[in-house]
């Protein structure tokens, strides 16, 4: 029998029937101990979004049989310092592409359009036409990471009619048909960008890949989005091309993470912040829903968790 538990009534309702030969407990390891009853039973654990740290993955630990850990999550650097030997830890891949290349597009479109400025003159109840705010149109976009969320980036992209390449680890022509040039040549092409996306996770080859250097390499007026993570880009270096006038920003992600009150990044202009919020879906979405029956099947058929990511 396999056992998955999940974390709230809510999640469970969502998930429903998982077919013969497997059932749902609700559990939040984050709240408690695992039920007696339950501890040797759990398969796969479903965590909810922010669980983490040593309490909650030492009472994974003292599950017997337990074969996977789910998180909520794409990203899961957090979550690798904490999962017990022979666990298999499963991120949330495919199930935020949507959200996120939605918020970058959306983050693009709001700095190119100046929205922040029509919304400020709306608040002070004044009518204020710019009409030269440009189009996303024709616009050269680089996508600094071009998986699966990119590759949904650059569709959205497209569809406004800009011109999209990417970067990876190494050159290739995506599936999509985009060229798409390795890391080491970043600094040579992107002064022929209008728009840089970042979407790369954080590890060390990515810390602080957006530097001085980096930033010094666009040309004036490009706007920078980030729906990656936050210590991809060195903030202070950010924060001195902002408040110079020289680059726009529109980030969903930053570092520090939250964003300290009164950061120079609140006031600085052409910035666009919005708290990390790109690509969270609820546990009852329906394509975690999916996540999770397909993570039964895989166990059902014996081929283990799907997604594992140590």
């Amino acid at each position: 029998m396999i056992t998955v538990s999940v974390p709230d009534n809510k999640t469970a309702d969502a998930v429903g029937d998982l077919g013969e030969g497997a059932r749902l407990v609700v559990w939040d390891p984050a709240e408690e101990d695992a039920p007696d009853s339950e501890r040797d039973a759990i398969t796969l654990a479903c965590l909810a979004h922010r669980t983490g740290g040593r309490t909650a993955y030492g009472r994974l630990g003292e599950l017997p049989n337990l074969q996977g850990i789910q998180i909520p999550s794409a990203g899961y650097e957090h979550a690798l310092p904490f999962v017990p030997e022979g666990v298999a830890l499963c991120n949330a891949r495919g199930v935020h592409d949507t959200r996120t290349a939605e918020m970058a597009l959306l983050l693009a479109l709001a700095s190119q359009r100046q929205l922040p400025r029509f919304m400020d003159a709306q608040r002070r109840a004044t009518w204020e036409p710019f009409e030269t705010a440009p189009s996303l149109a024709d616009k050269r976009v680089l996508v600094v990471g071009y998986g699966a969320i990119g590759t949904g980036i650059g569709a959205r992209m497209r569809a406004c009619e800009a011109e999209v390449e990417g970067v990876a680890r190494s050159a290739r022509t995506a599936p999509d048909g985009t060229r798409v040039h390795p890391i080491d040549s970043i600094l040579g092409i992107l002064p022929r960008f209008d728009i840089v996306v970042i979407v790369t996770p954080h590890d060390d080859s990515t810390h602080k890949l957006v530097n001085e250097e980096f930033l010094a390499a666009m040309p004036d007026d490009a706007l920078l989005v980030n729906v990656g993570r936050g210590a991809v880009v060195d903030t202070d270096a950010l924060v001195l091309e902002a408040e110079a006038g020289r680059l726009r920003a529109a980030l969903d992600v930053v570092d520090p993470e939250p964003l300290p009150d009164d950061h120079p990044l609140y006031s600085a202009p052409g910035v666009i912040l919005t708290p990390h919020v790109a690509g969270f879906a609820q546990m009852d979405d329906p394509r975690y829903v999916a996540l999770v029956h397909r993570q039964v099947e895989s166990l059902r058929a014996g081929d283990g968790p799907v997604h594992r990511v140590n």
